[in-house]
């Protein structure tokens, strides 16, 4: 049940001279927090007002605290706030969707050669170990960079562009090891 917390001593005035008597305000919500607020009632008669919403609290104690902070200049921000005309936004009915769903995912053909920004065959020489590591290091373009320039896959651009990093790198290194392992293949001049 909402209650008055703090009446203030000093009267509030607006901007139209009229003389407000200041009341912090507070009450329960729904979830067991407590909500303050401003009531100002004209000392020469007239209708009251009242402020927004202008603080949350977990609990009544700390909400009569909030209240014996307020400051003069404080209260006059709140007796303005209580005596605007709040902007009514007009709500508009819901539109039908342009689309029936999201756009297709594409990508970008690129033009002209491509380059990687390793020689895969180079890094395998010193240790799968560290062209793993090199390769966990690289964005996920520059691994399909790679696999398409040694040719390490059938797959496409398009293909292996919506493959995760991880399965590029294990790509990449599956086709170092396979072309390494063929006699015949073993040049890595297949660029």
């Amino acid at each position: 049940m909402a209650e008055t917390l703090l009446t203030f001593d000093t009267p509030v005035r607006g901007r139209d001279g009229t003389t407000y008597e200041a009341r912090a305000c507070g009450g329960p919500m729904d979830d067991g927090r407590w909500q303050g607020w401003i009531e100002f009632v004209p000392i020469d008669g007239g209708r009251p007002v009242r402020s927004p919403r202008e603080t949350t609290q977990p609990n009544r104690m700390d909400t009569e605290y909030w209240a014996t902070g307020l400051t003069t200049v404080y209260l006059e921000g709140a007796l303005q706030r209580a005596l605007d005309t709040p902007l009514v936004v007009p709500r508009l009915p819901p539109q039908p969707s342009i689309f029936k769903g999201p756009a297709p995912y594409t990508t970008a053909a690129v033009e002209g050669p491509m380059s990687s920004v390793l020689d895969p065959f180079s890094v395998y020489e010193k240790g799968e170990p560290l062209l793993r590591k090199q390769l966990s290091a690289l964005a996920a373009w520059h691994l399909v960079n790679i696999a398409l320039e040694y040719r390490l896959t059938d797959q496409s651009a398009e293909e292996l562009n919506r493959l995760p990093a991880p399965a590029l790198s294990e790509l990449i290194v599956r086709g170092v090891r396979a072309r390494l392992a063929t006699p015949s293949d073993a040049k890595r001049s297949s660029r």
